[in-house]
């Protein structure tokens, strides 16, 4: 009764549904495509900011200070701020600092070093991360 030539002529021919062999292929492609796109906006930010921060070690002295230890990588000559938190075992932020770090001394091109940030927390903290680094305006 669908394929009838009057209701064909009146509410149109019916679409063509997908295949479900289509319609993975569709997806895969889709995920593929999502996650290029993701790594290339990562790459880009990293490498459009001139700084990068590699987490190295966390350690608690007692339940209400923590250390973060980070790698940060950045021009000799720049001035880079870094946000270093502390977490609690829920994933809440329990403790917060932005660290200033200047120019190397007698450096010059990209330089690597090592920081220990001492953090004080409101609650014992389960781990701790550079958040974010960005290059501090002149």
């Amino acid at each position: 009764m669908t394929d009838s030539p009057a209701l064909a002529a009146r509410y149109g021919v019916p679409r063509r549904r997908l295949t479900k062999r289509t319609a993975r292929i569709l997806i895969v492609a889709a995920l593929a495509v999502a996650v290029a796109v993701a790594g290339w906006l990562t790459y880009t930010s990293s490498a459009r900011s001139g700084v990068e921060s590699k987490d190295v070690g966390f350690s608690t002295p007692d339940a209400w200070h923590a250390e973060i230890d980070f790698q940060l990588t950045k021009n000799a000559s720049a001035t880079a701020v870094c946000a270093v938190h502390a977490l609690s075992g829920a994933y809440a932020v329990v403790g917060y600092k932005e660290v200033e770090i200047g120019p190397d001394a007698g450096g010059s091109g990209t330089t690597a070093s090592l920081h220990r940030v001492a953090l004080r927390t409101e609650s014992a903290a389960v781990s701790g991360v550079v958040d974010s680094c960005w290059l501090k305006a002149s």
